[in-house]
């Protein structure tokens, strides 16, 4: 019993972490965009994280755990009921209680969204992103989810998802990159075809806002142990900040060799993108080839950033990249680097495309038909003079102000 409630301690810890990552998320988008979006971006957050919460209740939990199920999509039954055992032991290997379940999964769900609030920054209509988000985090997400940590055909297949490199970052990034597609760029990020640097307000606050989201990535990924395993969390963690330490010393370096100055955006892009890299096989990887996935996300970064600029994508927090492409990249990675020797690079390249499709039509098909109802972006004159006025009435700075670009 002292080992069930240690267990279910640790878990509750690993959940209150993973929620502290919205704070990280809030954080690290206000800084990398303009003062005249502060509250927007804000608003954004807080909505993902309270009605996906509610949602996930209502209908995602049941969804994506739907315990005997055909493999595909789960139950639709409303709200969710802890079994007989689902307070005892024999629940889940006695690694933590049904509440504590529902509500580290709950965390997750809503994380999905907030990657897609970013990368939307500045330019998207608050009302249909709140209609995307209750119906992505809703629906999308938990059926996703199901095939997969459900015990879903991906899961019978073999591929493999530790913490959501897949399930959670690229499910985000597929939609994210629909979406900045959809709506086009900011005004003023592209002069005569060539990309031109639209700077964040407060480069101080998104670099607390990367080290609360490493901070927070100790209970994204060690709570996916589900149990305190002392061996299995140790090697988590130390997998965990291995990768993230290698993507952003990493990222940093291709960046000074690349355009000669030492950027600090991209550092921070490095750590995530080290951290999503980890994320799919953090338990399954020796401290050697976590170095070695972190610096190749931190590669990544530096180089999908500049290819999305050259496909004329607006993504102004770097959504795409950090979560996207470090996410399929840490997914693969399983195939190449696992110790376990079930794990192979053709069910794990299966399951990226799988997502890959999913992902990309259900999000086109939400987003395309808001824009062709209610529209999704807003006006020019919006734009300019900033979101927070306009669709809040408020500014997130009262007392004095800032240029404007």
């Amino acid at each position: 019993m002292e080992l069930f409630t240690a267990n279910n301690v640790w878990m509750m810890i690993c959940t209150a972490l993973v929620f502290f990552m919205h704070t990280g998320f809030a954080f690290l988008e206000i800084g990398l965009t303009r003062q005249k979006n502060t509250i927007n971006i804000l608003f954004k957050n807080i909505f993902i994280i309270t009605v996906g919460l509610l949602l996930y209740y209502l209908i995602g939990f049941n969804l994506m755990y739907p315990g005997e199920f055909n493999g595909y999509i789960g139950s639709l039954v409303p709200g969710i009921s802890p079994p007989e055992n689902g307070m005892t032991p024999e629940y889940a290997d006695g690694g933590y209680t049904w509440w504590t379940d529902f509500l580290f999964q709950g965390m997750f769900a809503a994380t999905a969204a907030t990657i897609v609030s970013g990368a939307v920054a500045e330019r998207m209509k608050i009302g249909p992103f709140m209609i995307f988000t209750v119906i992505y985090v809703g629906l999308v997400y938990p059926i996703a989810g199901s095939w997969k940590w459900g015990g879903g055909f991906l899961d019978e297949l073999g591929f493999y998802d530790f913490a959501g490199s897949t399930l959670v970052h690229s499910v985000g990034g597929w939609a994210a990159l629909v979406a900045v597609w959809l709506l086009g760029s900011r005004i003023g990020k592209f002069k005569d075809g060539k990309p031109q640097a639209i700077p964040g307000h407060n480069i101080p606050l998104a670099t607390a806002g990367v080290l609360v989201l490493w901070l927070g990535w100790f209970g994204f990924n060690g709570g996916s142990v589900l149990s305190a395993d002392p061996e299995l969390t140790s090697l988590t963690l130390v997998t965990t900040c291995l990768a993230a330490a290698a993507g952003g010393v990493v990222a940093a370096l291709v960046s000074f060799l690349r355009y000669k100055n030492l950027d600090l955006t991209m550092f921070l892009n490095g750590i995530l993108g080290g951290l999503v890299g980890i994320t799919a096989g953090a338990d399954v990887m020796t401290p050697e080839s976590a170095i070695l996935i972190g610096a190749v996300a931190g590669a990544l970064i530096v180089f999908a950033v500049s290819c999305i600029d050259r496909l004329r994508l607006d993504d102004p927090v770097g959504a795409i990249a950090v979560h996207l492409i470090c996410g399929v990249w840490g997914t693969l990675a399983v195939g190449l680097f696992s110790t376990n020797p079930e794990h192979t690079f053709v069910a794990q390249l299966i399951g990226v495309v799988c997502y890959a499709v999913f992902c990309l039509v259900t999000s086109f098909l939400i987003i395309f038909t808001l824009k062709k109802t209610v529209g999704i972006r807003v006006s020019e004159r919006e734009e300019l003079e900033g979101l927070d006025n306009h669709e809040h009435g408020m500014s997130a700075y009262s007392d004095f102000r800032m240029n404007e670009h």
